[in-house]
């Protein structure tokens, strides 16, 4: 492919110019402060982008569905676009929200997506900009005013509260512990669905349902056929748990904490959602109390919400696994000999080896993969 006709080139190019950019902007005042006066060149990225202009092949098409979002590149440029490149690339967000992120300087893939579709909703980008906004406006000052720091160089914080008792536990079961990690990539395009069906049914109005409602009936499911990953190490002995008090790690304005969800395994789908978003509040508000925190037998880390794929949880102690759930993005996957975007996470999964050997770690994550890529096997 060319550049175009120059006489098209000069047409596009004073609109990317300042003066040329609307007055009005569907973000808030506040967050239009910190976009840049000029735009300045795109970076390099380690692919080609696709052009915006054209839909990869098989795309979806229709009035306000999510569209593809590339970053910029200079009116004229040459360029030749990749298939398999623009897969990878993609991120879904509707012509509004490309335009503001255009706007405002914002790469679309650095945004935490919470859209049904897993489409970067406008809310999504405002939290976004508000985020960069607080740390813009500290960073200004953060080296010159002293008075912050007690007027010396160095900013000490006392460590103590649920710090001091995190920092403690998680020393503790790091080093009492042997940790071994393990990882498997997922299709979750019919979890996606399930989701997407969920939000759509009258059972479940009102109720807030997202891809985490799922991970964690898996995990309860592959529990139940692996029952040494829901135990304590004793010293003398293994307590195998027949119950699940099920953790989710969250951060809350005192800290992390890991609250649990008391005898998981007796909640519906429905039920567990509704515990789940009962949870969610409590920690945000900061309102969580110890006796929701005691007791846990197996606990999850929903470090996709922060756009994370992976990582190396700690188990939180008195427990012997604890799985991480990476952020689901789309990207390319093979399926029946053919290369197609799918909705694909990874999973992280760390156990106590005193407990979980690796035959026994595998099959259980193997068993958490299965429901997430085959929601349908929950109503065995």
């Amino acid at each position: 492919m060319g550049t175009g006709p120059k006489a098209d080139a000069v047409k596009r190019r004073p609109r990317r110019t300042p003066s040329a950019e609307p007055s009005s902007s569907p973000v808030t005042t506040s967050a239009t402060r910190t976009a840049p006066a000029a735009p300045a060149p795109a970076q390099p990225e380690p692919h080609t982008p696709a052009a915006p202009s054209a839909p990869p092949s098989g795309a979806a098409a229709g009035a306000g569905a999510p569209t593809e979002s590339h970053p910029d590149r200079p009116a004229g440029a040459p360029g030749r676009t990749n298939p398999l490149n623009q897969l990878i690339s993609r991120v879904l967000a509707k012509p509004p929200v490309r335009k503001a992120a255009r706007d405002l300087g914002i790469n679309l893939a650095d945004v935490p997506a919470t859209g049904s579709a897993g489409e970067v909703t406008k809310q999504d980008l405002m939290s976004y900009q508000s985020q960069r906004d607080a740390e813009q406006d500290g960073a200004d000052s953060f080296w010159s005013d002293r008075k912050l720091l007690g007027g010396g160089r160095i900013e000490r914080i006392p460590v103590k509260g649920v710090r001091r008792a995190t920092a403690k536990a998680m020393v503790q079961s790091a080093f009492t512990a042997p940790h071994v990690s393990i990882f498997v990539d997922v299709d979750a395009s019919r979890t996606m669905e399930f989701v997407k069906r969920l939000k759509a049914s009258r059972d479940f109005e009102g109720i807030r349902v997202s891809p985490l409602l799922i991970l964690a009936k898996a995990v309860i499911w592959a529990a139940a056929r692996n029952p040494s990953v829901n135990a304590t190490w004793a010293e003398d002995e293994i307590l195998v748990k027949h119950f699940m008090n099920l953790g989710i790690a969250a951060a809350t304005p005192r800290g992390l904490m890991v609250p649990n969800i008391k005898d998981a395994q007796d909640l519906s789908l429905k039920e567990l959602a509704l515990a789940l978003n009962d949870l969610a509040t409590t920690a945000r508000a900061g309102r969580t109390q110890p006796a929701q925190m005691q007791g846990g037998t197996l606990t999850i880390t929903n470090i996709g919400a922060l756009g994370i794929d992976t990582g190396t949880p700690i188990i939180n102690p008195g427990e012997v696994a604890i799985v991480a759930f990476g952020t689901i993005k789309q990207k390319p996957w093979v399926l029946d000999g053919e290369v197609i975007p799918r909705w694909i996470t990874t999973l992280g999964g760390s156990f106590d080896h005193r407990v979980v050997d690796g035959d026994l770690s595998a099959r259980f994550m193997a068993d958490v993969a299965s429901i997430l890529e085959e929601p349908a096997l929950l109503l065995d």
